[in-house]
């Protein structure tokens, strides 16, 4: 199982340099898990960037992985890894929701590098 942080997603959505790299955790939804809050952080920046409709369509693909809610251990959880390792609160509850499933971050964002459990993509050198 893995989880595919927000920087992910959008990158797979706008087609992004990197979306190969991060196809390959797309392929199988049902081995995906997805937080809500990133969701949320997905829907934002495409409804933004894009059209409401794109945004939709974005939610439409994400909701065929495992959603993940908010509960009480993973925020609490959260709590203690963003005091621990200086998380940013969207990072810290992505982070405890993938330990909480067992699962490993999938991620483009400088703030989960050197984290245990995290697969860290980014681009080749050039």
């Amino acid at each position: 199982m893995f989880l595919v942080d927000s920087s992910g997603w959008i990158e797979f959505f706008t087609e992004g340099p990197l979306i190969g790299k991060y196809q390959d955790y797309l392929k199988d939804p049902l081995k995906v898990v997805t937080p809500a809050i990133v969701l949320y952080e997905v829907y934002k920046k495409i409804k933004r960037e894009r059209t409401e409709e794109d945004a939709l369509a974005a939610v439409s693909l994400m909701n065929r992985t495992k959603i993940v809610h908010l509960t009480e251990s993973i925020a609490l959880l959260a709590a203690d890894l963003s005091l621990k390792h200086a998380l940013p609160m969207a990072d810290a509850m992505v982070y405890a929701t993938a330990i909480e499933e067992g699962c490993k971050v999938v991620t483009g964002d400088s703030h989960f590098k050197g984290l245990d459990s995290v697969v860290f993509i980014q681009a080749g050198p050039v």
